[in-house]
């Protein structure tokens, strides 16, 4: 995997407490157990050597949503915390760069490699990286810092966390991201 430059940008998606929800197990377990780990792991790399990172929060208008911004479990997860200097951009869709001013942050900052880690893989995570690879950006999406749960497919047949997560990095890989692993990308800024 080609280096890092020094300005990429750590960019963590809707890891919020409301992804505990018991209603995103109704099919059976999530994938990536240790995700939160290693999202931690990849936020103390990235403040230990002063890196871009920026937190994306899901703010739900859904009426029955945890994610909405008046419910507690709108809160980030604590391996994923914040800290007061860190840029926190709120959307309300899949995407991260539509209703916020990412892409223009980015742009300013002449930022164009973003590493990504978050949740759900085949959702927010996936429809935020597409996008940016239509944009122009050098995406590493970090395949064991992201995870979804399991999901019935069109014809019904139920597919694991695993399942449905691997598809997902399949549809991505290549044409919008480079597949990549927390230590892969911890070896690169070490």
């Amino acid at each position: 995997m080609k280096s890092l430059p020094d300005n990429a940008t750590l960019l963590i998606i809707d890891l919020q407490m409301a992804i505990e929800d018991p209603r995103w197990r109704a099919d059976g377990p999530r994938n990536n157990p240790q995700a939160e780990r290693n999202v931690a792991a990849l936020l103390t790399a990235w403040r230990w050597h002063k890196r871009p990172i920026v937190h994306i929060r899901h703010d739900s208008t859904e009426p029955d949503s945890a994610y909405r911004p008046d419910r507690p479990s709108h809160a980030f997860k604590p391996e994923a915390m914040p800290l007061p200097d860190e840029c926190v951009f709120g959307k309300s869709v899949n995407s991260a760069f539509i209703g916020t001013m990412l892409d223009d942050w980015l742009r300013n900052k002449k930022i164009e490699t973003l590493v990504v880690a978050g949740v759900i893989t085949n959702n927010s995570v996936e429809t935020t990286v597409r996008h940016a690879g239509n944009l122009g950006y050098d995406v590493r999406l970090v395949q064991d810092a992201t995870f979804t749960f399991a999901k019935r497919d069109w014809s019904g047949h139920l597919r694991s966390a695993q399942e449905v997560h691997d598809l997902s990095l399949a549809n991505l890989s290549g044409e919008y991201a480079t597949i990549t692993d927390t230590a892969a990308i911890l070896a690169t800024i070490a």
